[in-house]
């Protein structure tokens, strides 16, 4: 699913999509685990199986992604990222989506990241109460 380089990034920061998101989908390495974890919260909004595959640890990364058709993001919440060492660090999230006409459910998770090699990657994570 291509963006126009002129719309809001789905992560919600406010800023362009090219300016946000689209860089990390780009090729440039996210700089923290907070703009990693915006830009795959991003990727699942357009589908973007390959960005996701590749941020993800190889320790944990599922062999492909079967995105729902009738998933709708609806929106991102930062609730905490905090570093945990010195190449490691943790998002807390909340991500709401919706399924075909259902009501709105909530993903909240407290995701772990790792940096080798001058970029971050996902690890796995808690889902949170």
């Amino acid at each position: 699913m291509k963006r126009s380089t002129e719309t809001n990034c789905p992560c919600g920061s406010g800023l362009t999509y090219e300016r946000c998101c689209g860089r990390w989908h780009s090729g440039e390495p996210a700089p923290d685990a907070q703009s990693l974890m915006r830009s795959r919260y991003s990727a699942f909004v357009m589908r973007n199986e390959p960005y996701l595959l590749a941020t993800w640890h190889a320790t944990k990364r599922p062999e492909s992604i079967e995105f729902e058709p009738a998933q709708k993001w609806l929106g991102l919440k930062i609730v905490d990222a905090r570093v945990t060492g010195e190449n490691a660090a943790e998002v807390e999230f909340i991500a709401r989506y919706r399924i075909g006409g259902a009501s709105a459910t909530r993903l909240h998770e407290r995701s772990r990241f790792v940096k080798e090699n001058d970029r971050w990657f996902y690890v796995d994570g808690d889902i949170q109460p």
